[in-house]
């Protein structure tokens, strides 16, 4: 195995060039992606290196001997200073780049298969209030250029609940006011229409009667939404004017852009929206990924209960006791 990457530099480079290419031709997946799995991979193979050199292994660690112990070896060091979530991670990188070796007729079988992942928590996603999520809606300023185009961002986020990355790869020609409607580039470059509510087109309409004044000669004139410079707006900056305007509101704890779109998730479904809608705009691929949003609505479904079933457990310690023993 490992047996055209691995220990000359020449031919690891390559392996994972053609690697990264086949994930950005034939998968479509972004760079922020891309270079995960590059790290990840190029950490694994430090390992190996490292072990090849330690004298306690049984023996140096030639490709042709690399395996799923090798691999279980790799994420037991892991265990020590990474979370759960990103040896998953890292174990799922090196599983796409066996598989891919497979393909290529490099290697018999995935080694990576072998090993289990991490079992994970199931965390309940951050998310606002409602009343929590007006309030934030309402804190910037409408009356200058900045304070439109955050307000348009933030009911934008929540309305359409966009992914971060989403937001910033906007250009003007991606909104349909009059139809009321975005068109989103989504993972894998899948695009998805989804609607846009009226609160947010209202912002959104505020902010391209001021967008202009954002405008200089280096400007990316495609982009919606601009830096105060003139330049699309970047992942970092909007998570930077959610957390002002998050404290601005005597919001005190911390949320992220992305606890916006699991806002927008979970009022949906709190209000009974029907779950596979709420997979459309959000763009999952598995439903099970948009179920996690469904505790809320389990939540609410079991007060109901409690409050109007006959045989619910409120009820039954409001029945009068009958004096038996």
């Amino acid at each position: 195995m490992f047996s055209t990457i691995y220990p000359e530099k020449a031919a690891v480079k390559k392996a994972l060039q053609d690697f990264l290419q086949y994930l950005k031709v034939e998968k479509n997946y972004s760079d922020h992606t891309l270079r995960n799995y590059e790290s990840d991979l190029r950490q694994f193979i430090g390992f190996l290196g490292e072990r090849s050199e330690d004298k306690s292994a049984s023996g140096p660690i030639v490709p042709q001997r690399v395996g799923h112990l090798d691999v279980r070896a790799y994420l037991a060091s892991l265990y020590r200073r990474n979370a759960k979530s990103s040896v998953g991670r890292k174990l799922s990188a090196l599983r796409s780049f066996f598989k891919y070796l497979v393909r290529q007729g490099e290697i018999k079988q995935n080694p990576a298969d072998m090993v289990s992942a991490p079992k994970m928590g199931k965390a309940i996603p951050d998310f606002l209030s409602v009343d929590e999520t007006f309030q934030l809606m309402h804190g910037p300023d409408t009356d200058n250029a900045m304070g439109s185009r955050d307000r348009a961002i933030l009911e934008i986020l929540y309305s359409c609940g966009l992914r971060v990355s989403e937001l910033t790869s906007l250009n003007l020609d991606s909104v349909d006011l009059e139809l009321g409607i975005l068109r989103v580039m989504g993972k894998g470059n899948k695009e998805r229409v989804v609607p846009v509510g009226s609160k947010a087109g209202e912002a959104l309409s505020g902010y391209m009667k001021k967008r202009e004044e954002l405008l200089s000669r280096q400007s990316e004139h495609g982009a919606l939404f601009l830096n105060n410079r003139g330049g699309r707006l970047s992942s970092r900056s909007i998570a930077r004017l959610l957390k002002k305007h998050m404290l601005r509101c005597n919001i005190g704890r911390p949320l992220s852009p992305h606890g916006l779109r699991h806002s927008f998730a979970t009022h949906l479904l709190d209000a009974g929206a029907d779950l596979r809608a709420v997979q459309e705009m959000l763009g999952h691929v598995s439903l099970s990924t948009t179920q996690r949003y469904t505790h809320l609505s389990v939540d609410k479904l079991m007060a109901e209960y409690d409050k109007a079933h006959p045989r619910s457990r409120l009820q039954k310690s409001k029945e009068p006791k009958t004096g038996e023993d």
